[in-house]
């Protein structure tokens, strides 16, 4: 995750570098259900609406949980499908925080009702996010459902109004891009405490559907876009988060619009983009699916590290036996190509591997989401860069 505020507010606001810290164990992002009434267009755990045979039982949960404690996982990001279809969602939820976890609920909003919204309230989640993919029309095509915005909105709204902590999330192709000034000005408008980013992957559904990835010419506009809206925050002294994810380019593209529009503070950006190291995926984030399997990160579903069932997290953890935890957790990672010869690798870290492994067959190969040129990276052979389709452009609001 890249965090766009905390960077803006280094350019008007320095803080010392200090030694580097890494969190005492990796965040977690628990897909404890894999069943939802929707079925979207980019959703990475395929879900449906129908039960999934085999899913962990709460006692199964309990267990595991005690486990992640014992590691020192510090956060829990309750996820699914649609985790509020899970009977004990609330009972799971409780015990996490009475265990001291920072518990977020990533939901899509639209079963946020009057039904549930004083236990989500009492359970007193740290961080409700909730997925948009633009204006109304735009959102209910993506979601398949009509009335899905109306819904989602809806929850926002319900949970803002009794003091939860609520955020948007916003998943980017070639077909919402346009709705993303219209997005960014809902949050505006709603007073939405977070806004995070989410770059396509290839994995899941967004990987049947990578032709509708948005070209890098329009992912470069809507990160100027992020960039200009977070910096009009701090100067209204506004405190919002943005957040972008799954693409791991945006920090040294961040640093280069930094030495365009703050050259006094590019080194001092650069220290502190250095310092944060780019993906963790398989370091300092993991996933846990519905079944138990362990994965580097939610968007590799398809290569299993292990079963909590069978042994503990933290042993699943720690066995770099695997090639694929050997080189994520490498330093520097044994990426090839464009990356291996990048000016920015130390800041990036090669990016989130997925992408190259779903369309190369090989992780460690250049990451093909990059939407920074060859001459920015500073490989002298600008050749092999593919064509850019001129989608709709984006314009700082």
């Amino acid at each position: 995750m890249f965090r766009i505020s905390s960077y803006v507010r280094e350019i008007s606001s320095p803080t010392p570098l200090g030694p580097k810290r890494n969190p005492p164990g990796p965040v977690v992002i628990w897909n404890l259900i894999r069943r939802c009434n929707l079925t979207c267009k980019h959703c990475y755990s395929i879900s449906a609406d129908k039960d999934f045979a085999g899913e962990l039982g709460t006692d199964e949960v309990f267990r595991v949980m005690d486990e992640l404690k014992a590691f020192r996982v510090p956060v829990l990001i309750l996820s699914g499908g649609e985790p509020l279809l899970r009977p004990d969602i609330f009972e799971i939820a409780g015990r996490a925080k009475k265990m001291g976890f920072y518990v977020g609920l990533s939901s899509n909003g639209t079963l946020i009702d009057a039904s549930n919204i004083d236990a989500i309230a009492a359970t007193d989640f740290d961080y409700v996010g909730v997925s948009l993919d633009g204006i109304r029309e735009t959102h209910d095509k993506f979601r398949r459902l009509d009335g899905a915005f109306d819904r989602s909105l809806a929850g926002l709204r319900l949970c803002a109004g009794l003091g939860v902590k609520v955020g948007v999330r916003f998943t980017m192709t070639a077909d919402n891009a346009g709705d993303l000034p219209g997005v960014l000005q809902l949050v505006e408008d709603e007073g939405i405490d977070r806004f995070y980013f989410s770059h396509l992957n290839y994995a899941g559904r967004g990987n049947k559907n990578r032709a509708d990835d948005a070209r890098h010419l329009l992912t470069r506009d809507a990160m100027e876009l992020l960039f200009e809206t977070a910096l009009k925050y701090e100067e209204r002294g506004l405190v919002r988060d943005f957040t972008t994810g799954n693409n791991d380019a945006d920090g040294p593209f961040f640093l280069q619009w930094v030495q365009r529009r703050f050259p006094d503070r590019a080194a001092h950006i650069e220290a502190k983009l250095r310092q944060w190291g780019g993906n963790s995926s398989g370091v300092n984030v993991a996933n846990i699916d519905n079944l138990g399997n362990v994965h580097p990160d939610t968007m590799w579903w398809h290569h299993t590290l292990g079963n909590v069932r069978e042994r503990s997290f933290g042993d699943i953890w720690t066995d770099v036996s695997d090639p694929l935890m050997a080189g994520l957790k490498q330093s520097p990672r044994p990426v090839t190509g464009r990356c291996a010869e990048c000016r920015y690798l130390a800041i990036c870290n090669g990016n989130t591997r997925v992408r190259a492994q779903q369309l190369t067959g090989d992780p460690w190969q250049e990451d093909p989401g990059c939407y920074l040129d060859n001459a920015e990276i500073g490989v002298a052979d600008d050749a092999t860069r593919l064509e850019v389709k001129p989608w709709v452009r984006l314009s700082p609001a």
